[in-house]
């Protein structure tokens, strides 16, 4: 059994008989589990791992059993983006992860354009000190985004062992995503598959499409929960991957963009007429993309434990959903 002392900012190992021989960088990850391999070799290079206290620089290097290694941690450096106290809706928190209902209009992370008052600068400042640093950074782990103006769950990692098993499991696609979606029109058929790769338009670099090269294969499930008239229809879709703008491409494709979606579609003049002046009207208004992450299921990254949040629509598509309901039945009469 690996022997492991902690001393403040170190850790102190030894190398048991039957880890002679791995490379430094890997036996360390599997010694120390809570630090991602890349990490640690990054620390190995930049002198910060001894072996019976002489810097061993060489993440390849082979250990030998018996040896005694300590790991010299930094602090975390303070992060780039300064905590901002913003509202948030949490669903669930402990020491490793945080759930959080994101209303629209709120960026997930810093960029060009918006450098702050993000999801990121309200999580510095929500958790404070319980964020022990993801890389070496005082910071958040994101491991996966929704668009600004997308409500809805998303998790995020205060540490940076729940950073590394979050990611694992997005990129072996092994997380329960489930969105809610107004689009126009009644898909037919009304449930099905939709896969198409996506990347970059060729036409638009802002957009993304369905692509036949460099793009990245992705599956929509999609079913009708509910119609109205032959206008719209309430549509919950299911992630088997996670790309870009996934919902909206794919939902366009087959002929049926999100209400409000102004990137990937525009009003339907001749629908709008089923609606009335009071439904149209309505409709013209609603400022977003009518899509809300409703489900969101993973295997929490330190207890193993299977866990499933859900969130009901939003107040804004809620009253598009009544309305739509309303003014489709009123022409029905």
């Amino acid at each position: 059994m690996t022997d492991i002392r902690t001393l403040a900012s170190q850790h102190t190992v030894s190398v048991p008989e039957d880890s002679a021989g791995m490379r430094l960088d890997k036996w360390l990850a599997s010694a120390l589990s809570e630090t991602s391999r890349s990490r640690l070799r990054m620390l190995i290079e930049q002198g910060a791992v001894t072996i019976e206290n002489v810097p061993q620089l060489d993440p390849a290097y082979r250990v030998k059993s018996g040896q005694t290694l300590t790991v010299h941690f930094p602090e975390p450096d303070a992060a780039l983006p300064v905590a901002q106290y913003i509202k948030l809706d949490i669903v669930f928190e402990d020491d490793s992860i945080v759930v959080i209902n994101k209303p629209p209009g709120l960026v997930v992370h810093p960029a060009p354009g918006n450098p702050d008052k993000t999801l990121v600068n309200a999580l510095l400042a929500h958790c404070g000190e319980s964020l022990q640093g993801i890389g070496g950074v005082r910071r958040p782990g994101i491991v996966h985004r929704i668009d600004k103006d997308t409500s809805g769950l998303l998790v995020v990692a205060k540490t940076e062992k729940a950073h590394a098993g979050l990611a694992a499991q997005f990129a072996a696609h092994d997380i329960d995503r489930t969105y809610d979606a107004l689009v126009w029109g009644i898909p037919q058929p009304t449930k099905g598959r939709i896969t198409g790769a996506i990347g970059r338009s060729t036409h638009n670099r802002k957009k993304m499409a369905i692509v036949t090269r460099g793009g990245k294969a992705a599956e929509t499930l999609y079913t009708t929960a509910s119609k109205f008239g032959a206008v719209a229809a309430h549509v919950r879709c299911t992630l088997t991957t996670g790309r870009t703008h996934q919902i909206r491409v794919h939902m366009t494709s087959i002929g049926h963009p999100l209400i409000g979606d102004s990137t990937y579609g525009s009003a339907r003049t001749k629908l709008l007429r089923e609606v009335g002046p009071i439904g149209s009207g309505f409709i013209k208004a609603f400022s977003r993309q009518a899509l809300h992450a409703a489900t969101l299921g993973f295997q929490h990254p330190i207890t193993g434990q299977t866990v499933k949040f859900e969130c009901p629509l939003p107040e804004d598509m809620q009253s598009l959903k009544t309305t739509l309901a309303n003014e489709t039945k009123k022409r029905c009469v």
